[in-house]
């Protein structure tokens, strides 16, 4: 009787050391199935979730990175707060009319270039453009770059034309270089063929160094007539954008009657250094970011909603 129950305890244990072996067996091959496919996704999910793409991992990392370059680049120009970022452009463009007030003789029938001060939008942005090209301040690109801060250029031969290089670095960062006359005289003094001459001068000369020939003019002082437009749209040009604000190192002016900013407006300032303003381009660029990120603003880029 014991010699049978050793014998059953002995095949007992035979299949208990067997199972052991089977669960090793499973255990192993589930522990390189696991190692295998570690090494095509670095992030599991928990049971019964779906693990994020990893392109969405890498995505949320380099949008942090960005962050983090913006904020340092503030602190760096001694901004007081980090510029807030535009919304994505608008899918469909809004409808750019002649500011009521601004059109000439013929604005409609005979399709010229409207002029206008705001874009229709409801968002909080605004456009900055520069003028003229006189200033060429290096600090300058390096703020506006490291910023990540888009603005909007109108040119004049006679102020660039001693470096047109200048130029060519801000158009390799994506800036759109635009006209603004050959010699920056008051347009409406002058003789229709003087203006084309004016206008159309500057398309080749911006074609010449720039490859392109802009769409956007803007008329030397804001000042313009029938013959101004004709001429312009003669040349190429579809729009005419002037202003609603002017920016200055050390104060603001306004078109409108509130003396304040709104959705769209297009803020003008100029290429000045401290020959001209009490302070830099830069010092213009902090002026400029203070004002509109405490009111809730960010800078779009113009040429995004035309």
């Amino acid at each position: 009787m014991r010699a049978v129950v050793q014998n059953d305890k002995s095949r007992a244990s035979r299949r208990v050391s067997r199972a052991s072996r089977a669960t090793t067996v499973l255990a192993v091959a589930a522990l390189a199935a696991g190692c295998a496919q570690g090494e095509h996704q670095s992030v599991r999910g928990a049971p019964g979730q779906q693990a994020p793409p990893a392109r969405a991992v890498d995505g949320a990392a380099k949008a942090r990175e960005a962050r983090a370059a913006l904020a340092a680049a503030a602190k760096r120009w001694k901004l007081d707060k980090v510029p807030l970022t535009a919304p994505a452009p608008p899918a469909k463009k809004p409808e750019i009319e002649a500011r009521e007030g601004f059109e000439v003789d013929g604005q409609e029938e005979d399709g010229l270039p409207p002029v206008f001060t705001t874009v229709p939008t409801k968002e909080k942005v605004v456009f900055l453009t520069i003028d003229d090209g006189a200033e060429k301040d290096p600090a300058f690109l390096r703020m506006m770059s490291e910023l990540k801060i888009p603005y909007t250029v109108f040119l004049t031969d006679e102020e660039i034309k001693d470096d047109y290089g200048y130029f060519k670095k801000m158009q390799a960062r994506g800036i759109t270089l635009n006209n603004h006359t050959l010699s920056h005289p008051y347009l409406p003094g002058l003789s229709y063929e003087d203006q084309k001459r004016e206008i159309c001068g500057m398309q080749d000369v911006m074609e010449k160094h720039y490859g392109k020939r802009p769409v956007l003019f803007r008329p030397p002082y804001g000042n313009y007539n029938r013959d101004t437009l004709r001429a312009a749209k003669s040349c190429g040009i579809r729009y005419a954008p002037i202003w609603s604000e002017e920016v200055y190192v050390d104060h603001w002016e306004y078109r409108e009657w509130d003396q304040d900013l709104h959705p769209g407006d297009i803020v003008l300032t100029h290429f000045r250094g401290e020959d001209d303003w009490d302070g830099t381009m830069t010092d213009m660029v902090r002026r400029f970011l203070d004002r509109i990120t405490a009111d809730g603003y960010a800078v779009a880029r113009l040429e995004d909603y035309l």
